[in-house]
């Protein structure tokens, strides 16, 4: 596949099938795991070094396209998805998506690599010890929903994730059911993937990295992609059918260990 070794296609199937699963089960766009391990693929590859942890981000938002249709199918069968939600939040996530790209496209590579460990560790911290708002409101109107969008769009966009681990909290705090609230994220992906996607597109144009479009890196986008369109289903349908208190505590410390690579890599730049 685009020329590189069978191994390295044989980590990104890995890579896109544990995404796809968590995409479903937890309704985050895998940007969480995907970015760290990019990362140490392209360092292998010899990627430019200030490009790699602008191509792992690019590479996973635009692989996020491909997993919130799969996974958001998943949920919408099963009546979860809020779609009224949808509709009020996307447009801000759009314009939020495509200023976050820009941002981080000028930001330093080690710089963006810390800002994602902080964000992936305090994720990580809000997921171990369970600590959750009391859900006493209710979604805002379109205008503040569109706001809260944009915040979740371009804060997704600096890290590559789906959003899914702002969105998911604050649907929570409006009284949205968890299972409503983590179908209702996997939907959101799309549009924070989409602007997203371009976004990084666009900044990386002038770039000319190797077997890339942009700042996405074309190999791995193919592999994960193929891989995590068959894990997302099957991650929503586990979702529906355990509770998932236990695998977010192992899924937390996964997390840390990823952020304290990131940490690693900002040093070493």
């Amino acid at each position: 596949m685009f020329g590189i070794e069978p191994i390295l296609v044989a980590g990104l199937l890995l890579l896109g099938a544990c995404t796809g699963f968590a995409a479903g089960l937890l309704g985050i766009g895998g940007g969480m795991i995907m970015v760290p391990f990019i990362t140490m693929l392209l360092t292998h590859q010899h990627f430019p070094a200030e490009a790699i942890v602008k191509t792992a981000i690019a590479t996973s938002l635009a692989s996020i396209l491909f997993t919130s249709i799969a996974s958001v199918r998943a949920h919408h069968k099963r009546g979860a998805v809020r779609w009224d939600i949808v509709r009020n939040v996307a447009p801000g996530i759009v314009v939020g998506s495509l200023c976050g790209a820009q941002v981080a496209a000028l930001l330093k590579g080690a710089l963006l690599a810390t800002l994602f460990a902080a964000f992936v560790g305090f994720s990580a911290t809000q997921m171990l010890t369970g600590k959750k708002p009391s859900p006493s409101r209710t979604m805002p109107g379109p205008a503040a929903s569109a706001a809260a969008g944009g915040l979740v769009g371009f804060l997704s966009a600096i890290v590559g994730a789906g959003g899914g681990f702002i969105s998911v909290p604050l649907m929570a705090l409006c009284n949205v059911p968890m299972h409503q609230a983590v179908a209702t994220s996997a939907a959101l992906g799309f549009p924070i993937a989409l602007a997203g996607t371009a976004g990084y597109v666009i900044a990386g144009w002038q770039q000319a990295l190797p077997q890339s479009l942009g700042f996405v890196w074309l190999p791995a986008l193919a592999a994960v992609t193929c891989a995590s369109v068959l894990t997302a289903p099957m991650g929503a349908k586990v979702a529906h059918a355990l509770p998932v208190a236990s695998l977010k505590r192992v899924f937390a410390l996964v997390l840390y260990v990823l952020a304290a690579y990131m940490i690693s890599r900002a040093l070493q730049s």
